[in-house]
């Protein structure tokens, strides 16, 4: 294998990388949570989040539990599980990732296959420090139905059609919730306590389902 661009502090991409030394530098990282890997065709990007990555991630995945929690609806969380297959030889490990509509179907499922089972229902993509790989190409020959994206300032969100991402204004997976409004919530943590913003989103998600 061949080092071929280090393009910032946070990341190396590395080419002619066979899936079996991929799938062994998974288990090799299975200890590291912060190093992302991405793997695209025998192209391998590994990625070391900085500390903004690392607190939109988690606030956006305490956001999608509380919603959750206050709509009574269920979910898997599988944070950021390797996300692969072998047949397409790409992969990917999201910064968020749940299973809501399809949770009843692997409950059970002790490790899920993506081959035989549905991807995850909504990944979470913290995009501050763009990808040197078409990561939502990769979502997409995988299936995964939507993404929120977040660079720092901006809430997209992204739902699968046609085999291809389109911008929609609401969630699929939470209908209650819009860019507009999630982003509104992630603007206050320059200002509000982490703890704070829950609880104030919950007592907002707690009204709409009381508007209905």
């Amino acid at each position: 294998m061949t080092a071929t661009l280090i393009q910032s502090p946070d990341r190396v991409l590395l080419r002619n990388i066979s899936w079996s030394t991929y799938q062994s530098l998974i288990g090799d990282f299975e200890g590291e949570p912060a190093i992302r890997l991405t793997y695209d065709s025998g192209t391998l990007e590994i990625r070391m989040p900085l500390d903004p990555h690392e607190t939109y991630k988690k606030l956006l995945g305490r956001l999608v539990e509380a919603a959750t929690e206050e709509l009574d609806l269920e979910i898997r969380s599988l944070g950021s599980r390797t996300c692969d297959r072998q047949d397409l030889a790409r992969g990917l490990e999201p910064d968020q990732c749940y299973y809501i509509q399809h949770e009843a179907l692997v409950r059970r499922a002790e490790q899920i296959d993506l081959a035989q089972l549905p991807p995850p229902d909504l990944a979470v993509e913290i995009d501050i420090a763009s990808s040197s790989l078409d990561r939502f190409s990769i979502y997409a020959d995988l299936g995964v139905p939507e993404i929120w994206r977040y660079n720092g300032s901006t809430l997209e969100i992204h739902c699968l059609q046609n085999g291809s991402y389109v911008l929609s204004e609401s969630s699929i997976a939470i209908p209650v919730l819009n860019a507009e409004n999630i982003a509104q919530f992630l603007d206050l943590r320059s200002t509000v306590g982490e703890n704070k913003i829950i609880k104030q989103f919950r007592q907002w998600v707690r009204n709409q389902g009381k508007s209905e």
